[in-house]
């Protein structure tokens, strides 16, 4: 089934005032009533179209999330390798929205790919958010790394040391999860062509969602369209393209994030002061108007709130418009640090 798009009424009572916080705790809020719109996946599950990224920033994200929940998003991303899931946690105790009412998404990590390390990791992941669920699960890779507490096991050359199983191992045990209802869905991120094609082979359930970089600059249309036709949604994560210093500053930068900034492009500011938007408010709206999900990520209020209202409508025009940035230009390739051809047969590749 083909991902389409709902709006969901997603209710929560304002308060006049505010609780009286223990020493050190955040004051208890709730936010306006809010409508926004969500994507029914291939599994029936509901996921709210915009939501919040929590990549780095770790120390900060408890008063993030605290500060997003407030504004109206009901979906975080996280995954366990950003080190957040507890900071997380605590926020969502301290806003009180009902777990019901929230979309959570995390990641297992490569060094927890054997199929006997794949549940423990989620348990402890779930322990972290204090909650008996996840809403999406993710193979946040397909390169398997060694297993055992060292998230980068490198050997005494440097190199990346590689695990003993495979995705399709990692896969078949994360299906178990969804069975057990520990995982309400699970997907995969980072993925080529070639490796969902070996999941739908060698798998008993189809990815539900695959979140990948998708904006303006590398908009993969071929490989959109055919995983649409699969009923997989897609995820965009760095949805504001280099935007970040961490494409530049990364020891494994690849360089190509040292080029105009996309929200700096005069065709993204042309089309916002059309709309009475902001240029990163067009390029998350592209992603919706395409029938995709955002996760921005922001610690700051302001931006917080803005990123919530970027569902807005785009014209043909406007489409066209944004569709001429296509640089095939892929920030997010740690190919050589993972010892892994990432995106072997995707637009922006290592190797291309």
């Amino acid at each position: 089934m083909n991902a389409r798009s709902s709006t969901t009424t997603l209710s929560h009572l304002l308060l006049h005032g505010v609780s009286r916080p223990q020493t050190g705790a955040l004051p208890r809020l709730f936010s306006r009533a809010i409508s926004q719109k969500t994507y029914t996946l291939n599994n029936g599950t509901k996921l709210p179209a915009i939501g919040f990224g929590t990549f780095q920033d770790k120390e900060q994200q408890e008063g993030a999330v605290y500060a997003a929940l407030n504004a109206g998003f009901r979906h975080i991303d996280t995954a366990k390798v950003y080190d957040t899931e507890e900071f997380i946690g605590r926020a969502i105790r301290k806003a009180g929205v009902p777990r019901n009412e929230l979309f959570l998404t995390t990641k297992l990590w490569c060094n927890d790919f054997h199929p006997d390390d794949v549940e423990p990791a989620l348990d402890e992941t779930l322990s972290k958010l204090r909650t008996e669920y996840i809403d999406l699960f993710l193979m946040h890779y397909p390169c398997t790394f060694k297993r055992g507490s060292e998230r980068f096991p490198k050997g005494e050359d440097g190199i990346m040391q590689m695990g003993e199983t495979t995705y399709v191992d990692t896969w078949r045990a994360m299906e178990k999860l969804v069975q057990k209802g520990k995982a309400k869905a699970i997907g995969v991120s980072n993925f080529s062509k070639g490796e969902v094609i070996n999941l739908f082979d060698h798998g008993s359930i189809v990815p539900a969602v695959h979140q990948m970089e998708l904006h303006p600059y590398l908009q993969q249309k071929s490989f959109v369209e055919w995983q649409k036709s699969k009923g997989i949604h897609m995820m965009h994560f760095s949805p504001l393209a280099n935007q970040n210093n961490f494409y530049r500053d990364i020891y494994w930068a690849t360089g190509k994030a040292n080029t105009t900034h996309l929200i700096d492009e005069p065709i993204l500011k042309e089309i916002g002061d059309k709309h009475g938007k902001s240029p990163a408010q067009v390029a998350l709206a592209w992603g919706l108007a395409n029938g995709r999900s955002v996760i921005p990520k922001s610690v700051v209020d302001w931006q917080i709130k803005q990123n919530l209202e970027s569902d807005f409508p785009l014209d043909e025009e406007d489409m066209e418009k944004i569709g001429s940035l296509d640089k095939g230009l892929r920030f997010n390739d740690p190919s050589s640090a993972y010892n892994w051809k990432l995106y072997s047969d995707l637009e922006g590749a290592w190797s291309k």
